[in-house]
């Protein structure tokens, strides 16, 4: 049976919650920084059609980036909380006990054999005598 490792020890999971912290924080850098500039340039009157037209999708795209760093976070958050519902499974181990309530085994004793016959099998056959090839 094979064992998966705990879920704080799974390399894919720490890529997934740094990967979404990672896009969390530079969707929502690139998006405040481009509304910040949109904002400051247009109060002043010094607003180029660069920075008003280009900021504008620059912000979506950050907006964007952040959505699916916050998507991938919340993956995380429901994998954590689904994996904490399931239980691994578990091999069940039955002990056995040897003296349960039953009569001790006496050990039977072997018949006296003299000791150059217990070593003999009791039907041994010969091999042939090995007879030179001629040709």
């Amino acid at each position: 049976m094979t064992t998966r490792p705990r879920l704080s020890r799974s390399i894919p999971f720490w890529g997934l919650i740094t990967g979404s912290a990672a896009a969390l924080g530079f969707g929502a850098w690139l998006t405040i920084d481009k509304i910040s500039v949109m904002t400051s340039t247009l109060t002043d009157g010094s607003a180029t059609g660069v920075e008003v037209y280009a900021g504008q999708a620059w912000a979506l795209l950050g907006a964007v980036i952040t959505g699916a760093g916050l998507v991938g976070l919340v993956a995380a958050l429901a994998l954590g909380a689904a994996r904490s519902l399931v239980t691994p499974a578990v091999d069940v181990v039955e002990t056995i006990t040897w003296q349960d309530e039953a009569e001790p085994i006496e050990a039977e004793t072997a018949p006296d054999v003299p000791a150059d016959a217990a070593s003999a099998p009791e039907n041994e056959v010969e091999a042939p005598a090995e007879q030179p090839i001629t040709r």
